[in-house]
């Protein structure tokens, strides 16, 4: 279909009004989409092993501590789109609190983000699905298919492709794709979960240990720097629920429905990563060796070697699990950053063709760019890097720390004038936002500063800086070039004529 896009006079830009269409999805397909997005099954089988490396048997109060700040974050999510409710989430909020710089940022960081766990979603999307066929043929070469890098690259393209069909088909139709696929994955976690407490009891594997509360002692953590490490990989764990924000401006109700989702969301994450992390560390403990969830060698996909040892002759469906929430995500994924490209590109902070609309309201260009971006990414990353996914994952937890922070403190300044007009203003738009803020802030400056010793990641390196530095930090750097470049060619975004900096009326 022809694409058109929204014509807007400079300096009379109004939130909302970008053409996607309103009132498409409700709560329940919310939160249905937002725990798609953060795909349980396939986050923890790639940061259990890394959080576990780092923390040891403080894997379950780690997994607390970063949803404490999280929780935070969302809650300010929730009241920034109470108030302004925009499908460009920290773009616009944060350009409205502190002006069109940080803003342009914010939105930088966001899309950063996704682009980086989009091409990671693709990557164990593309392990599973040999390790599947390797399966239900019993042909155990199949599986090594994966190593292979030309093979490898081609697989993922592909499922890059599929997921921006199912994306530009409009939320309805990835929706219907999306409920199917979480009951599954979700079910499949419940029943692992369950095996390995059950096996684990009986004493059927020789590195289970029992359920102990110490696992819960924050002051059992080796050292701040293994604390940062197992919060930045901890982040990543819950990262995924603002997608629901992005979707404001298509929900039924924007201004509530998308903020509740959220947080729920949230909720509901941390409780699977519980159940499943402890039953994991009853199992398999974290020893260096063998199923330990500290031996490097499985650190990457933790699953895929406890399947076979929990669930026996299903373990088929654990690997089917994981390849279905990778698949899933991929697609719902794909929704965030090509709403806020097309928000950037409306509020003239990116070019003119992202921001538009086909005739059902889907921002198509937009979502051609964000997959050719994440496929292009992963290529490069698969070809410096033969531990593309743990450098990624580690670099991913500083981007999500950066763009939370900044939306945390836009809520707490953009809310200045309302903050003592009650005790609930006080706590929601003061107090938790800047915690969560600063929280954040201090897990990426560690992170950022441990980074550059290669040995934070896989020890992958160029010019004896650690690829995950380069990657987290240069990609910020990065953005701050193209912010100065769009701004040489279309400068009215940054004098604050499209997006004006304002706060909250007392």
């Amino acid at each position: 279909m022809a694409l058109h896009t929204t014509d807007v006079t400079v300096g009379k830009h109004e939130l909302g009004g970008k053409g996607l269409r309103g009132g498409q999805i409700g709560l329940l397909a919310i939160i249905v989409m937002g725990v798609a997005t953060v795909a349980p099954a396939y986050a923890i089988t790639s940061s259990l092993g890394p959080t576990a490396g780092s923390v040891g048997l403080q894997v379950p109060v780690v997994l607390l501590l970063g949803f404490i700040p999280m929780f935070m974050v969302s809650l300010a999510y929730k009241e920034l789109n109470a108030a302004l409710p925009d499908s460009g989430t920290t773009f616009t909020w944060a350009s409205k609190a502190f002006g069109p710089w940080v803003g342009w940022m914010g939105g930088w960081g966001f899309l950063a983000a996704n682009i980086i766990v989009l091409s990671n979603l693709a990557g164990v999307a593309v392990d599973f699905f040999y390790l599947f066929l390797a399966d239900v043929t019993g042909n155990a070469a199949l599986a090594d298919l994966a190593g292979d890098r030309l093979v490898n690259i081609l697989t993922c393209l592909a499922f890059m492709a599929v997921a921006v069909w199912v994306s530009a088909r409009g939320l309805e139709t990835a929706r219907n794709v999306q409920v199917v696929l979480l009951v599954f994955q979700v079910g499949v976690l419940v029943l692992y979960s369950g095996m390995a407490v059950a096996k684990a009891a009986g004493g059927a594997s020789e590195t289970s240990i029992p359920f102990d509360w110490s696992w819960f002692d924050v002051t059992r953590i080796p050292d701040f720097g293994a604390f940062a490490a197992g919060m930045s990989l901890s982040i990543f764990l819950f990262w995924g629920w603002d997608m629901c924000l992005t979707m404001n401006e298509e929900t039924k109700g924007s201004h509530r429905t998308a903020g509740v989702g959220a947080t729920v969301t949230a909720v509901v994450i941390l409780a699977i990563y519980l159940a499943t992390s402890i039953a994991s560390l009853m199992f398999a403990g974290v020893g260096t060796e063998g199923l330990g969830l500290g031996n490097e060698e499985i650190s990457e996909n933790v699953l895929t070697s406890l399947a076979g040892p929990v669930m026996g002759p299903l373990a088929i469906l654990l690997s089917l699990a994981v390849l279905t929430s990778s698949a899933s995500s991929l697609q719902a994924t794909m929704i965030g950053p090509a709403r806020t490209f097309q928000a950037m590109s409306f509020y003239r902070a990116l070019p003119e063709p992202l921001r538009r609309v086909d005739a059902k309201g889907v921002p198509r260009v937009a979502v051609l760019v964000a997959g050719g971006l994440s496929a292009a990414f992963y290529v490069v990353m698969r070809i410096v890097s033969e531990n593309v996914l743990n450098d990624t994952i580690m670099a991913l937890g500083m981007m999500v720390c950066f763009y939370y922070a900044v939306t945390a403190f836009a809520c707490a300044w953009y809310f200045r004038r309302t903050w003592f007009a009650s005790g609930r203003s006080t706590v929601m738009r003061l107090v938790l936002p800047l915690l969560g803020g600063i929280g954040l802030a201090v897990v990426f400056v560690q992170t950022a500063v441990d980074s550059i010793d290669p040995a934070f990641g896989s020890g992958s390196e160029i010019g004896g800086v650690g690829l995950v530095f380069i990657v987290g930090v240069g990609i910020l750097a990065l953005g701050a070039v193209l912010m100065l470049a769009h701004r040489a060619k279309d400068p009215a975004f940054f004098r604050g004529e499209t997006v004006p900096l304002e706060a909250a009326a007392e």
